[in-house]
């Protein structure tokens, strides 16, 4: 099905490194929603410059506060003094005070400079970006805290990591040992309810076809429901994977350090995978990953594929 965004919305594919930008243009002010991994922050502050022409960006919104979505807050707040930048309201005094660990990074060894918060983000509530109006709606299950952005009038959804075309995010509140799995269904069952004709993911390209979507997802989701173990195999290699994107390359005995310090990868793999050992666990991992064509391995070499 063919994809059609509303006036004055450009979508910036990005890899998954970082997540997707949406940029909103109108009479009434410039926003972007969601900024990148800190990595990438020089290619965000590029594509958001010249799409913008000289106009100033206004407002920055979060749907969520995973590094991916936020890392490049702080370089947009540095290059547009007067940015107002908003996130979901659960984490709002983390980022006061800064806290790294209660935000994520340091648990998912992750990175993501501090920024200022200016406001939050209150599901329920209806905000105009751009000349449009668009709800914004609370959507646990991948982040406890996330929002997703709905524009009535086009029935376009900004999906986040809430659903993708195939898929949605790691469940990360499992990971804690808090169940989630409900949250992603309601969720799920929330978007089928708004019927967006357009979704815009946090990864991946823009899709018209949300039934298709929700179906796999839902799929997806029961297969974790009746084998949790399958869903922790699943974020550990996300975990992986991640930092393979972000190094490109590491030695293998870097690569294992790396998740020995990680507090989210050693607590799953000594609690579900203790049996083969913590070295054994995760070099099977980096082999999962080789043999779907995530990474190669040369020598003693682990590369990004």
């Amino acid at each position: 099905m063919a994809v059609t965004l509303p006036s004055g919305v450009t979508l910036f594919e990005r890899g998954w490194l970082s997540s997707n930008n949406v940029l909103i243009v109108g009479e009434d002010g410039t926003v972007l929603v969601d900024s990148g991994y800190c990595t990438h922050a020089e290619q965000t502050l590029a594509l958001v410059d010249s799409a913008l022409q000289g106009r100033p960006l206004d407002l920055l919104l979060n749907t969520h506060l995973h590094s991916d979505h936020c890392g490049g807050n702080a370089a947009l707040q540095a290059r547009y003094p007067a940015l107002q930048t908003h996130i979901p309201p659960g984490h709002a005094e983390y980022v006061r005070v800064w806290d790294a660990h209660a935000l994520s990074y340091t648990p998912t060894g992750q990175q993501c400079p501090p920024f200022r918060l200016d406001a939050t983000l209150q599901p329920g509530t209806e905000m105009r970006l751009g000349d449009l109006p668009w709800q914004v709606h609370a959507a646990p299950g991948h982040d406890p805290h996330s929002v997703i952005l709905f524009e009535p009038a086009s029935r376009t959804l900004v999906s986040a990591d809430a659903l993708w075309e195939r898929g949605f995010g790691v469940v990360f509140p499992e990971l804690d040992g808090e169940g989630a799995f409900d949250e992603v269904a309601a969720t799920l069952e929330l978007i089928e309810r708004l019927n967006p004709a357009t979704v815009i993911p946090g990864h991946g390209a823009a899709f018209a076809d949300a039934p298709a979507a929700i179906a796999f997802a839902r799929q997806r989701l029961n297969g974790f429901v009746q084998n949790p173990a399958k869903h922790l195999q699943y974020a550990a290699k996300v975990l992986l994977k991640f930092k393979l994107l972000e190094a490109q390359h590491l030695e293998m005995d870097t690569l294992l350090g790396w998740a020995r310090g990680t507090p989210y990868f050693a607590t799953m793999l000594a609690t579900h995978f203790a049996g083969q050992g913590f070295e054994a666990a995760a070099g099977q991992l980096v082999q999962d990953l080789v043999r779907s064509g995530a990474a190669t391995v040369q020598g003693t070499v682990v590369y990004n594929a």
